[in-house]
């Protein structure tokens, strides 16, 4: 196994998407294979390449990680976006793990039969503005970060899915000013504005060639 770091995945966002970001916040640089066939994800599976036959994959440091918290959490250790000692790694992985459970609200909206994404939308957009965002708000006013005076990798992810709301939501944050601001400072760090730009790694929103290639390589049926 070569020292690059490969990332194997399908041409979209998905569960892949938090990785590439703490990545490149990390700027660390990372080579992607696209899974695009059936046969290709197969073969994975034949050689051992999947633990639990799921992807991501990725490959780093001579390993074959799998499970998108283990990755996140292997990439900020070693990185320095994951606190200083243990208390702050607890509340980080709160943080986190919320901003995960309504990331993955939204991800599962491309899959949805059409009849039912106005629902689920309605349904995100409430849990959002009355369960997640005030947590973040209350935490952030008067703190650069969520958890102590460094940038960890539960900053990233907010910032990840503060941006994959307002794609949905334009002015979801019109009232949560201090999470809105927290973006804005997140987004003029150096290693975050590359990423933000037209021809980096980071993926568009997802669309129906992305769900079709997922379904036919997993066999998932609509």
């Amino acid at each position: 196994m070569s020292g690059k770091v490969v990332l194997t995945y399908f041409n979209g966002r998905g569960r892949m998407e938090s990785i590439r970001w703490l990545l490149a916040v990390a700027g660390v640089e990372f080579e992607e294979v696209n899974i695009t066939k059936r046969q290709e994800y197969v073969k994975l599976l034949s050689d051992g390449a999947l633990m639990f036959e799921q992807v991501p994959l990725v490959e780093m440091d001579g390993m074959k990680l799998v499970q998108t918290k283990a990755i996140l959490n292997y990439i900020a250790g070693k990185y320095n976006l994951y606190g200083k000692d243990l208390k702050e790694r607890v509340m980080i992985d709160m943080y986190a793990e919320g901003v995960q459970d309504l990331m993955q609200m939204m991800m599962a909206l491309p899959f949805m039969p059409p009849d039912t994404k106005e629902t689920k939308l309605e349904e995100i957009e409430r849990k959002a503005t009355s369960r997640y965002l005030p947590v973040f708000e209350k935490v952030l006013i008067g703190s650069q970060y969520l958890v102590g005076f460094q940038l960890s990798c539960a900053d990233v992810q907010l910032l990840e899915t503060t941006l994959m709301l307002e794609e949905k939501f334009p002015t979801i944050l019109s009232k949560f000013p201090a999470v809105k601001a927290f973006q804005g400072k997140m987004k003029s760090l150096p290693a975050i504005h590359k990423f933000l730009q037209p021809g980096s790694k980071r993926k568009p929103q997802p669309d129906d060639v992305y769900v079709k290639t997922v379904c036919e390589v997993l066999d998932f049926k609509l």
